[in-house]
């Protein structure tokens, strides 16, 4: 599949490292075009079965099969209507955690999500899957956390749109736990503002994961 990552930050590299490892061309757009050829010269090193990491503009990129918003809540309901008409048809992944200013509760309504508040914003035929928001950069990058394959919590409404995503994250040599419908994004995203809170009781320095074993 070609993915397209909108963001080139630590989380859009480490994004961008999995599925270039799992033969999976990337191209990188970033308001900051350094940025995106930097981070693209760095996943490059991960590319395998022919893979190629690219970088574009936001008004000249061609979209891949997956579009991966890898920035702010907020931000990504700005690109969303910006793209307008050409994220139609697209599966289009939200990884943004909607922390609140004090970074010690969510932005969104009881009642909503990251994930959700984009869906009411794409274009038409746009499938909506959240992903990747429990995974912090640096796992993505190493593949793995103490020894153990990263868990990836998704939901989305639409079964092709999650089967894509999930052919993604198992190439990259992840786990995907399918959590159900969109909605269940609320608990996705409620998990991960505990797992950032819990970053410095733990002393785990942001190189924690989520897991669900058994």
């Amino acid at each position: 599949m070609n993915v397209t990552i909108i963001g080139s930050g630590n989380m859009g590299r480490g994004i961008g490292t999995r599925a270039a490892a799992g033969g999976h061309s990337v191209t990188f757009v970033d308001a900051n075009p350094e940025v995106a050829e930097k981070t693209a010269a760095e996943v490059k090193a991960s590319a395998k079965k022919g893979a190629t990491v690219s970088t574009a503009s936001l008004g000249d990129a061609v979209l891949g099969d997956i579009v991966v918003l890898a920035v702010w809540y907020g931000t990504n309901m700005e690109i969303a209507k910006q793209l307008g008409a050409k994220l139609a048809g697209k599966v289009v992944v939200d990884i943004a955690n909607p922390l609140n200013s004090t970074y010690d509760g969510l932005a969104t309504a009881a009642d909503s999500s990251s994930a959700e508040d984009l869906a009411k914003v794409v274009a038409s035929g746009a499938k909506v899957v959240k992903a990747f928001n429990t995974t912090f950069a640096g796992t993505l990058i190493a593949g793995e956390a103490a020894g153990q394959k990263l868990d990836v919590f998704i939901a989305g409404d639409d079964a092709d749109a999650k089967s894509k995503v999930s052919q993604l994250i198992t190439d990259g040599g992840m786990r995907t736990v399918d959590t159900g419908p969109l909605h269940r994004a609320r608990q996705i995203e409620g998990m991960q503002l505990l797992h950032i809170v819990l970053q410095g009781a733990l002393g785990t320095n942001w190189g924690s994961t989520v897991k669900i074993l058994g």
